[in-house]
């Protein structure tokens, strides 16, 4: 009778040793087949392939893009750090690229006072440096950090540039107040040095925003005076001493009283831009004294 019965309305079942027996007789076929065949091994290998290949690519692919962006920060760390570095260097070559050009103006000063010294030479002078002015564009009064510990006087003339500035108005131990030929205050007695022809230069804050001051009371009968003569400072003033440079004539006109020019005058010193000066330890000598 055999093992396997069915009966009526139950499910077909197979025994487990048998199911094991079939399996193992079906694995060692599929084994010698494998090992005497590639039957089986060329469709595997090519399923594998077909599964495998683009899973490994895209692996690849990702390792690739990962090692990239680890490379990529690793020189963004190296490019903050080293510009960094670039930017404490360019600060210090502002800095100094400063001081040089700070250096190079000082230098640049104390050569148009050792030139304007050497002019000067029958004048003893010392120097000295602004430290405060007036409110306003132009230094047409302000304070230089001599004063009368260094053996300086009120009326004591100022130079700086290639000529005149002013004269000394008040002193005090270590400081002096300066009032420049530009103020409005200021009238400087003047002279043509072609022709020793006497005026006077005014101070006049409103017209030196063009550059230049005005002159007045000029007598010139035989026109000799031209544009561009030099205006020194006269042997007749009562505080500046003789033949400091004040500037140079731009301009003449015949006043209404046909007796005397006046004038306009482009000051020698640029009153906009003064960092040191000169001032003459002596004061202009007058009579009764």
């Amino acid at each position: 009778m055999s093992p396997i019965v069915k009966k009526k309305g139950e499910k077909f079942t197979l025994p487990g040793k048998y199911l094991l027996f079939i399996l193992t007789l079906l694995c060692t076929g599929l084994i010698a087949l494998t090992f005497s065949t590639n039957i089986l091994s060329a469709p595997i290998s090519a399923v594998g392939g077909f599964l495998i290949a683009p899973l490994q690519d895209g692996i690849s692919k990702a390792g690739s893009w990962l090692n990239t962006r680890s490379d990529e920060l690793v020189q963004i760390r190296s490019l903050i750090s080293e510009n960094e570095q670039l930017k404490s260097q360019i600060d210090e070559l502002t800095m100094e690229n400063i001081k040089l050009q700070q250096d190079r103006y000082e230098l640049t000063n104390l050569r148009e006072l050792y030139e304007l010294d050497s002019q000067y030479d029958e004048y003893d002078k010392i120097g000295a440096r602004i430290i405060a002015k007036d409110s306003g564009n132009w230094f047409h009064s302000f304070v230089i950090n001599k004063g009368s510990n260094d053996g300086l006087m009120i009326d004591m003339n100022v130079m700086a540039g290639s000529g005149l500035v002013g004269r000394i108005v008040d002193v005090g131990p270590n400081w002096s107040k300066v009032m420049s030929i530009i103020d409005d205050n200021s009238n400087t007695s003047g002279m043509v040095l072609s022709t020793s022809d006497n005026l006077i230069v005014c101070g006049d804050l409103e017209l030196y925003a063009d550059g230049v001051i005005s002159f007045e009371k000029l007598i010139d009968s035989a026109d000799r005076v031209v544009e561009g003569d030099k205006i020194v400072t006269s042997n007749v003033s009562d505080k500046y001493l003789p033949g400091i440079l004040i500037g140079y004539i731009s301009s003449i006109n015949v006043d209404s009283n046909n007796l005397t020019k006046s004038g306009l005058i482009t000051p020698a010193v640029d009153f906009e831009h003064l960092e040191e000066v000169l001032v003459i330890t002596e004061l202009k000598q007058t009579v009764g004294e």
